[in-house]
Formats: C-alpha cells, structure tokens, sequence
C-alpha cells in the first residue's frame, strides 16, 4: 500500500503500488448523533472524484470542469503530516471553483499511529490518543471555516497504513478516531476516514464496538474499477447512506483543456463540503 499525499515522493517509494457507525437505516443517525443540534442538511455528490497533492490553479480548475469527467476534488486542509504547500488554497479559490461548479471533499492529514514504520511529524501515543484525536479535529475545523467550509460539511480524517493485528496501536488507533469524531460532531461537522483497504479502513470497518465511528468511509483499493458498491470489501450493510468514497487509480497524469495534473481517482457517493 502507499501514503496519500503525505509527500508523493515517499509515498510511492515508503509503500509502493500493492494490489461509522452505520448499519441499514442508520446511516444519517451515524453522522448527525448530536440529538440536541439541529444539523444543516447533508450535500451529497455522487460521481468521479479526484485528488491530488497540491490543489490546482483556479485557471486549472475551470478548464478541467469543462469537459465533466470530474465533479469533485478532494483538497488538503491541514494536519502536521500534510505533505505538499497549498498555494492555491483560499477562502476565495474554494469560493470560485465551488461558483464553476465543483464539489470539494476536505481532507485533513492527522497524527498517524504509533506503530507506523513511515516517519512523520506527528504521531499520537497510547497515551495521549484521545487528546490529540480532539486537538486535530479542532484544528481541521478551523481550518475548514477558514476557508468557507461551513458547519455540515464534513472533514475526512487520512489515516496511513498501519500494522492493524498490532493490537495495542491498532486500539491507540481507534480511540484517537473516536475522539476525533466526537469532536467534529460536537460542533457540527460530519466526520468521514479515509484508510486502505487491506489496513487503515479495514481496522474502521470491522470493529465490533462501532461507538463514535466516522459515518463515511472513503477506502482505497486501486483496483481500477469506478464502483462504491461491487467491490466493497465489508459487511454490504454499513455505510449504505450515501457514505461511501472509493479510491480506486493513482498516479492518473491527465489532461484537461490544456492543463496537465496527476491525479488520483474517486468514485464518490458521500458529503461534499457545504460553501458559504
């Protein structure tokens, strides 16, 4: 498996290329659990996706909307581990390419786990899991509403491969996801997780105790098929909401009226980010 974005560079070295609290009907209940706050209705976007590691120019943006291959892209708001310098990324750039018509899915690259062999600038411990969990989310929503993602929107949470038979990191891992949830949901913000297939989604998607768990899961698993339903690897019953993201190509070198970015591949049925 690969690091996403932490730097492209060690992400394809580091890894290589290797081949939510939601059960039936309870898919908005997941991600809007504060029963006292009423919750700004959810925006979905169901269609391909792309991201990559430094967000394009705005010029690059309107040109790629033209042809509508793409409805969405996925931008990296913050977090210590974020890999790459996003000049572009404004209040007024998400402002304009939200009025062409693009759907932005906000990610943030937390504090990754104690037992990952990659190094990072933060990393959470057993210890502090849980504080650094709300320490990053309040951070990734301040990031969020600086840029005109509002409250209902959500943040996706990138959480690297991990050694998830690792029993004590993988449980480090998910109190610091749990924590980080809660946080978002206390002040209004969707929480959605971004893993692999094989390690980091899986641990989310098959945990028994499913408590303070991100309502969407956005998985890779690069498999090159433009799918969030034939190929789910899990219980076919959890996420079922329009709370799924499938990351399924990397390293896509496109172009698009004139403008040439590598990109990954998303087919996406889940929150995009609410702008105003």
């Amino acid at each position: 498996m690969a690091e996403h974005r932490q730097s492209r560079k060690r992400r394809y070295i580091t890894w290589g290329v290797a081949g939510a609290a939601v059960v039936a009907g309870a898919g908005i209940a997941a991600q809007t659990s504060m029963a006292a706050t009423t919750w700004p209705a959810q925006k979905t976007y169901t269609g391909r996706a792309f991201d990559t590691c430094t967000a394009p120019s705005l010029a690059a943006m309107k040109a790629w909307k033209t042809d509508g291959f793409y409805g969405a892209a996925a931008v990296y708001i913050g977090g210590k581990n974020r890999g790459c310098a996003q000049p572009n990324l404004t209040a007024s750039w998400v402002k304009s390419v939200n009025t062409a018509g693009w759907k932005l899915i906000p990610l943030y690259v937390g504090a990754q786990p104690p037992c990952q062999t990659s190094a990072n600038p933060e990393k959470f411990t057993t210890a502090n899991a849980a504080s650094v969990g709300a320490a990053n989310a309040n951070d990734a929503i301040a990031k969020a509403a600086a840029l005109g993602m509002k409250a209902g929107s959500p943040i996706y949470l990138d959480m690297e491969p991990y050694d998830i038979t690792n029993k004590a990191c993988n449980d480090a891992v998910l109190t610091y996801v749990r924590s980080f949830t809660k946080t978002l949901r206390a002040k209004t913000y969707r929480a959605g997780y971004y893993g692999f297939s094989s390690s980091s989604a899986k641990a989310i998607a098959t945990a028994t105790n499913r408590t303070d768990l991100p309502g969407n899961l956005w998985y890779a698993l690069w498999d090159k098929k433009n799918t969030t339903t034939t190929d789910w690897p899990w219980d076919p019953k959890l996420y079922t909401d329009h709370s799924r993201g499938h990351q399924y190509m990397v390293n896509s070198k496109e172009k698009r009226g004139g403008y040439t970015i590598t990109v990954d591949r998303n087919a996406w049925d889940a929150p995009v980010a609410l702008i105003g």
